[in-house]
Formats: C-alpha cells, sequence, structure tokens
C-alpha cells in the first residue's frame, strides 16, 4: 500500500492549479442517466471516485470515454452515453465504496421509473442515513421498499408525479437526488429548505443546459417544472472550491505564497474570511487566488454549518493549520458527530488538542515534529499532509487510498511549489 513521506520545513511559493470539483462531478455524472444522448464533462478530475462512479455508470449500460490528454494535464474530458440502460441496480460491491452513489437513485427513477441501490458505504466520518433522500422520492411520488440491504424504488405508472419537498434540515446529496428525479416528472415540484452549495447551483445549471426547467437557482426553494425528455450537452465542470481552500491552508501553515489557478473566490467566501481573520493575506486575482502569509497566524473561533456558512469539508485542513496558531482556537462541528478522527495523529505530530464533544479546543504549538500517522478519511488525510509540511523531520502518512478520492495529484502540485514529497510503495 503507498504511503507519502513528507519532510516539512519549507515554504510553500508558487503557482498550484486548482481542479475540477470533485463533489461536483459526482453530481454531474449521474445526470447522464437522464438523456439517452450524451453528456460530456470537461475538466473533470483524475480521482478514484471519478473513476469509481464512471464504473458505476458502466454497469448500468452507459458507455464512458476519455478523450486523449497527456500526461502532464489536469483534468479530463469525459463522454457518457446511456442511450438505452441495460439495468437500474446499483449493486453493493461497488456502492459500499463510495456514498455518492447513492446519487443515481433519482436520475434512475426519473428515466426508469425505478431503480435498486445499495445502501452506501464511503468515509466513517458519522451517521450519515439516507432517510431524507427517500422521504423526498416519497414526496416526489416514488414507492419506497427496504429489503435486504437494498432500496427499491418505482414510480407507479413509471413516472413521477412530481409533488412537495421540504426539508427538516439542509441535506446536499438529499437536494441532489431531488432535483435529479424532479426534472423528468410529469408535473411541477418545489423542493423547500434545498441546500444552496456552489455543487448544486452546478447541478441546476448542468440540467437547464439539458433542457430542464428550474427556477430559484442558489437560494432555498427551487421550482421545477417536469419535462418529457431531457437533451445532451457539453459542460465544464466547477473549480474545486476545497481544494483550493486546502491549498491555501498550505501556503498558510508553512508561511507560504501560493496562486491558486483557477479557484472561485465567490464559492470559497467563507474559506477566504477565515484566513483573513487569521491574519493570511488573500487578493483575489483575474483567474486566481493569491495567498499569502508571512505574519503568523491568529486564533480563530470557527464553526461549521451549511453553505454559506464554513463547510464541515474545511474543518480538518483548519484544524492543522491553527495547530501554528499564536493562541488558542476553539472549533466546532455541526454537521458530522464523528469528525475529529486526526486528532489523535496530529496529537502524534505534537498538536495540543482537547475535544470536547463536537468543539476541539486547538492550542498553537512552536513546532510540529514528524511521526508516522495514519489517515482515517479523505479530509483527515489532508489535515496530516498540512501538519507534515510544517512538521521538523520526516512525516509518514499512511492509507493514502483517502487521499486519491479527493485530492488530484497531490504531490505532484505540492512539489512544484517547493515541498519536499514523495510517494512510495510498501516494496
Amino acid at each position: 500500500m503507498d504511503r507519502i513521506l513528507i519532510r516539512g520545513g519549507n515554504r510553500l511559493s508558487g503557482r498550484i492549479a486548482i481542479s475540477g470539483a470533485k463533489n461536483a462531478a459526482l453530481t454531474l455524472m449521474p445526470c447522464a442517466l437522464l438523456t439517452d444522448e450524451p453528456l460530456t464533462l470537461r475538466n473533470l478530475p483524475r480521482l478514484a471516485d471519478v473513476d469509481g462512479f464512471g464504473h458505476l455508470l458502466n454497469q448500468l449500460g452507459a458507455s464512458t470515454a476519455i478523450e486523449g490528454t497527456r500526461p502532464e494535464d489536469f483534468g479530463r474530458v469525459m463522454t457518457i452515453r446511456a442511450g438505452r440502460l441495460t439495468s437500474t441496480e446499483a449493486p453493493y460491491d461497488i456502492v459500499r465504496k463510495m456514498r455518492a452513489s447513492i446519487l443515481v437513485l433519482g436520475p434512475l427513477i426519473g428515466r426508469a421509473g425505478e431503480a435498486t441501490v445499495s445502501l452506501p458505504g464511503g468515509c466513517a466520518i458519522g451517521n450519515r442515513p439516507i432517510d431524507l433522500h427517500l422521504k423526498a422520492m416519497e414526496a416526489l411520488g416514488a414507492e419506497i421498499e427496504l429489503t435486504a440491504g437494498y432500496v427499491k424504488a418505482t414510480a407507479p405508472g413509471g413516472r413521477l408525479p412530481g409533488g412537495r419537498v421540504s426539508f427538516p434540515i439542509v441535506s446536499v446529496g438529499a437536494t441532489e437526488n431531488a432535483v435529479m428525479a424532479a426534472v423528468t416528472a410529469k408535473g411541477g415540484s418545489v423542493i423547500e429548505n434545498a441546500a444552496r452549495e456552489p455543487e448544486i447551483v452546478d447541478l441546476c445549471n448542468l440540467l437547464v443546459a439539458m433542457g430542464a426547467s428550474i427556477s430559484g437557482i442558489g437560494t432555498e426553494t427551487l421550482e421545477i417544472e417536469g419535462s418529457d425528455r431531457l437533451h445532451g450537452a457539453t459542460y465544464r465542470v466547477m473549480p474545486d472550491r476545497i481544494e483550493a481552500g486546502s491549498y491555501a491552508c498550505a501556503a498558510a501553515i508553512t508561511g507560504g505564497a501560493l496562486d491558486l489557478v483557477g479557484a472561485d473566490a465567490d464559492a470559497m467566501r467563507a474559506t477566504l474570511s477565515a484566513l483573513q481573520e487569521a491574519g493570511v493575506t488573500i487578493e483575489e486575482r483575474k483567474g486566481s487566488v493569491y495567498v499569502e502569509a508571512s505574519n503568523g497566524l491568529a486564533p480563530l473561533t470557527l464553526s461549521t454549518a451549511p453553505y454559506p456558512g464554513f463547510a464541515t469539508d474545511m474543518q480538518a485542513q483548519f484544524m492543522a493549520m491553527l495547530c501554528k496558531a499564536d493562541g488558542a482556537s476553539v472549533l466546532t462541528e455541526t454537521i458530522f458527530e464523528n469528525r475529529y478522527m486526526h486528532v489523535p495523529e496530529l496529537a502524534r505530530m505534537g498538536a495540543d488538542i482537547q475535544v470536547r464533544g463536537r468543539a476541539a479546543v486547538v492550542r498553537g504549538v512552536d513546532r510540529l515534529v514528524g511521526a508516522p500517522v495514519m489517515a482515517t478519511d479523505l479530509r483527515a488525510s489532508m489535515s496530516l499532509i498540512l501538519a507534515g509540511l510544517a512538521a521538523e523531520g520526516e512525516t509518514q502518512v499512511n492509507r493514502v487510498y483517502h487521499l486519491d478520492r479527493g485530492y488530484e495529484r497531490l504531490e505532484e502540485k505540492l512539489q512544484k511549489v517547493g515541498a519536499d514529497i514523495e510517494r512510495v510503495g510498501d516494496g
């Protein structure tokens, strides 16, 4: 199994190209199931999760073709053709590896009138039930049956009638599934308390490009008029705001300066605001976001929240960064109840962190020290990389397959801006 070795202490400086967004890509890809015409996605990141989702689409009868690209290029162009679905079942052996697989539920019901999807797996960062997905499908007219670890959903008469979905709490995935199911319903639908993440805006914009009728995009109330059929489209995946935020933290924790090429400042406003509060200089340029930290870091008090609040996917990276702040910071995790599994690993490197329920108190330390550490989930992996960049000596990060799910060519990008980092195999 691969490991990543980091010899810390180097100040990062230079330009990093921001890849297409993982969370957007995994939402846009299932839209191909809604049409018998080709869907071409540009700027698709080269990630294990993207490959896995492509495999799932293949299982359902869709073909996936990737245009030839040079090895040094970031991003890919994929054309997905689902002219005829050969299956409406997403099997356990695929779904258990990736929670995003549940996002085929809505489009399969919308296109085929039925779907059988295994209960999902993925990162072990807490209980993430799919009851909101199922209640949304029922509100749109689907009949739901749970049996032997699978969700079986059917549309009476082969097509959903549409309806009103009112979420009791904000759910990104459930909103995405509801939108994809509603766009081909017989009638109109309203989705209330919808998530407003930029990735959902990206999803809605793609569906509109495919012929869907959606109003209220970017707000908490989406109104959708069902279409008889959608057509193909060519669409560019939005830049990854979490990747950009992670590299911004890399600049901050090393006292460096990075120009994040392609980053969308508007999509990551809460992250940039928090960085500025910590004393990091942010400059929004045409086509990039410049980040510089040369005067140390101030402590922060942060609480994760649904968009436009501070993203839970940035909590672990900020925790690592704040280990080098001058004072005590308080982070409160409100989205997932088990997202502090990186704390013991950071402590192995000399971090001073106390967890009190959903809050973590991070006291800045003069030095972090390299150590063997183990990644527990995707964003926790990045927090260990960040700590390793600033630590004295060598850090060995194990279980890096988590990183490969969400960061495209991470070590290559960091090497180009001065990091002493490499991937090594057991052999």
